[in-house]
């Protein structure tokens, strides 16, 4: 319950800025332009490896419990400090702070989940407690269709500060020396060895996928309620479909990887990818409005939840030697598109004066995604559930 209480906060405070977008290029008092709102999605995505790293070390070196409790106050302090910004300068520093709690939250719960969770649930365990990060925004956006916009935007972020009330049940439920134990290491492989003449397509295509599917993540999570006002909806109704699209990343994050872990990863990720594509596409178009909000559903199936394949994907095409080089230089610079994807859409809607050429972009980044997946070869023979395994651990990186 506490591992994803803490996720629910990663994903509230990630999904805010894409939250209060509208709000923000109405505010006169900053002169947000299009290209500035990208600008901070990227700041944001920016900070997320820093903070990764950083959790990573220390969690190894001093346990779970002092460095959890030192990003819980960092990450509720900035979103404080978002709230207060007197100005763009100050917003953009909280937003680039913001990243790195939320870039560090995300391995520490790993490894907590990793620490306790039964062997033989290990995935299952690992896949509920992510489902908190969809369901963190989720309460984002019913917080914007509740607040915005007759209130101040600064309220959004006010609310992300409440996590610091969470610092004193850490310190009391988790001792000072959890997680400080160390397995001994296997010898690893040389980087190098990713792009060898047997590795090299493989090692390619991933980088391509990962990329792609960050870049659809950040880029849905920073803009979609924006480009659904200038396609001519109120906030109102962009704030609802940013709810069904966050519950459809929810779902689809835990359904797909049960489709996954019954063969056909290849296939299932791919068709994932599609679903995703063919949904923004589809938003773009008038249809009543108990379809687009289906169809917001199924964009979030197709982001948010076919992201936890593509690492799979990883396991399942990397030999056990090369899982742990393989996985984390794929995720390391899959990140990129994190920070590209919201510029790349701040573009793209500057560059084009049509509407719905903000669907038109999203739709890209998912079916280079869904490419480059199916250049992956068919399977090599290991059995998809034991590869899911594997790779379960890693999944929680993905957000990160």
């Amino acid at each position: 319950m506490l591992a994803g209480a803490v996720l629910l906060i990663d994903g509230y405070d990630l999904f805010a800025l894409g939250t209060v977008g509208p709000s923000l290029l109405q505010y006169d008092d900053w002169h947000v332009t299009p290209s500035t709102l990208g600008t901070l999605g990227s700041i944001t995505a920016l900070g997320m490896p820093v903070g990764s790293m950083l959790a990573g070390w220390m969690g190894d070196r001093y346990g779970r419990r002092r460095p959890l409790t030192l990003f819980l106050t960092l990450i509720s302090a900035a979103m404080l400090l978002a709230a207060l910004a007197p100005n763009l300068a100050t917003f953009a520093v909280a937003r680039a702070l913001t990243g790195v709690g939320v870039g560090a939250l995300a391995p520490l719960i790993a490894a907590l989940v990793a620490d306790h969770a039964p062997a033989r649930r290990r995935v299952l365990c690992i896949a509920v407690v992510m489902a908190a990060i969809g369901v963190g925004g989720t309460v984002s956006a019913v917080m914007g269709r509740l607040l915005l916009p007759q209130t101040p935007f600064q309220w959004i972020f006010a609310v992300g500060a409440l996590p610091l009330l969470l610092v004193p049940v850490v310190r009391r439920l988790l001792p000072a020396s959890a997680g400080t134990g160390r397995a001994p290491r296997a010898e690893r492989p040389r980087p190098l060895e990713l792009l060898a003449p047997g590795q090299r397509r493989t090692t390619l295509v991933l980088w391509l996928a990962t990329f792609m599917s960050f870049a659809l993540i950040y880029s849905t999570s920073t803009w979609l309620p924006t480009v659904m006002m200038r396609s001519g909806y109120d906030l109102n109704s962009a704030m609802e479909f940013f709810i069904a699209f966050t519950l459809g990343a929810i779902v689809g994050s835990i359904g797909l990887s049960v489709l996954g872990d019954k063969g056909h990863l290849r296939a299932v990720t791919v068709g994932g990818f599609l679903v995703g594509a063919a949904a923004l596409l589809a938003l773009s178009t008038d249809q009543p409005r108990p379809l687009l909000l289906l169809l917001s559903a199924l964009a979030g199936v197709g982001s948010m939840g076919t992201q936890s394949l593509v690492v799979a994907c990883m396991a399942a095409h990397y030999p056990p030697a090369l899982h742990a080089t393989g996985m984390g230089f794929t995720l390391g610079l899959g990140r990129a598109g994190a920070i590209v994807g919201p510029m790349y859409l701040s573009a793209a809607v500057a560059l084009f004066t049509s509407p719905k050429v903000g669907f038109y972009a999203f739709a890209v980044p998912a079916g280079l995604g869904a490419l480059a997946v199916l250049l992956l070869a068919r399977s090599q023979g290991r059995d998809t559930t034991e590869a899911a395994t594997c790779a379960g651990p890693e999944q929680l990186r993905q957000v990160t």
